[in-house]
């Protein structure tokens, strides 16, 4: 009997705790409990899709900038090799925004240009239209550095704003935007060395090779770091089982690639020399493999820089330097088992490499005609692109 009793009060107390469970306010609770999970969860992950997002959107902001340093290297190689960039004489931020416009403007400002060395000395017969032709040229330049510089500060302001940086990408787009005002401000200083009267020269006006380097070294620091850090976001790092060969390649791509940038900004002393006009002959220079003036200056050091016979010798040799290297980089990487994506990338570099050297030696051998010239210089910056690629696409993968 005491059994009977027992077991029917077990069951009245389970029937009791079924019902308090199936009461309005536990079945709440419950369900709040569910849903806190799953908004935690769903929270997390619109964070992490949000962040490959953000990701991929500033990667393409950052490739988009870099395009527009090209453009702005390409337009300066033009705007040099046209012997446009002294034609505006003074520098406003805003102001020359807006160019002349009245025949009174034009004539205003064309009387500005005549009281500097270059008009006085080699323009001195020059009509209104063809100074209207040169200062658009230098005007565009300057126009398009103001768009660059735009195309970098605002949307950084509004990606800071939203939250998209990281602490270390904060860093990498403070140092990108200083470097575009760094670069404006630069390039007004190179300018202003060509606008100076030196009596005690008897050469033609132009701007300082030295600084003429700064800048366009300055413009090629920013479009690397800017096409570098777009990539990197943008393309997966490959995944490559760690060997000493792998490690010697990585190397060797780094070396190449600091070798085509050297190149390229001996490219600003042959054009700021206009070494290209001394010695239009290859493989020789003349009819000598070593020209006699070589080391005509005293002090030695200063023919590497200032001498043009020997600036010409040394971006003939730096030239053939990244050649070299780069075949070296293609011959050693058909070694290896390498991702699809390397492959092309060391490819199109090697393709590049051969394509420039053809393209620099008909420059020289045609008396650097200005169109073949400019691609010349465009086919500079292309060849720096691909073995930034190369670089990205062999880029150790963090752990």
């Amino acid at each position: 009997m005491m059994l009977l009793r027992l077991v029917m009060c077990r069951c009245q107390a389970g029937k009791n705790l079924q019902q308090i469970q199936r009461t309005p306010l536990r079945q709440w609770l419950l369900q709040r409990g569910q849903n806190t999970v799953s908004s935690s969860a769903a929270s997390v992950g619109s964070v992490s899709i949000r962040s490959a997002a953000s990701d991929r959107l500033i990667g393409r902001w950052l490739l988009g900038c870099s395009g527009l340093v090209l453009g702005a290297v390409v337009l300066g190689g033009v705007t040099r090799l046209t012997e446009s960039g002294l034609s505006m004489v003074d520098w406003h931020l805003v102001k020359e925004m807006k160019p002349p416009q009245t025949q009174a403007e034009w004539e205003e400002e064309f009387a500005k240009y005549q009281q500097f060395p270059e008009f006085k000395i080699m323009n001195h017969d020059m009509t209104l239209t063809e100074f209207k032709f040169i200062f658009y040229m230098e005007w565009g330049h300057r126009m398009w550095g103001r768009l660059v510089g735009l195309a970098y500060i605002l949307p950084a302001a509004y990606f800071w704003r939203r939250g998209y940086f990281s602490r270390s990408m904060k860093t990498r787009v403070l140092g990108l935007c200083g470097f575009v005002v760094f670069q404006g401000l630069l390039g007004w200083y190179m300018v202003k060395s060509g606008l100076e009267e030196k009596p005690e020269s008897y050469d033609v006006p132009r701007v300082s090779q030295y600084r003429l380097a700064a800048h366009l070294g300055s413009a090629l620091l920013l479009y690397a770091a800017s096409l570098w850090t777009g990539l990197i976001l943008l393309l997966p790092a490959n995944r490559m089982p760690d060997s000493r060969r792998l490690l010697n390649l990585r190397r060797f791509a780094k070396t190449t690639g600091g070798l085509v940038f050297l190149t390229a900004l001996s490219g600003a002393f042959v054009a700021g020399l206009d070494a290209g006009l001394v010695y239009n002959s290859f493989p020789k220079m003349g009819e000598r493999w070593i020209p006699d003036d070589l080391l005509a200056f005293s002090p030695a050091l200063k023919n590497v820089f200032e001498n043009p016979t020997t600036v010409q010798f040394d971006h003939r040799i730096l030239g053939i330097g990244s050649l070299t290297a780069i075949t070296g980089l293609y011959l050693f990487s058909r070694r290896m088992i390498l991702p699809r994506r390397a492959k092309m990338a060391i490819s199109c570099l090697t393709a590049m490499a051969y394509t420039q050297v053809v393209l620099g030696i008909s420059t020289l051998l045609l008396y650097v005609p200005t169109p073949l010239a400019a691609t010349h210089q465009s086919g500079s910056v292309a060849l720096l692109t691909f073995a930034i690629w190369v670089l990205a696409e062999l880029r150790k993968v963090p752990k």
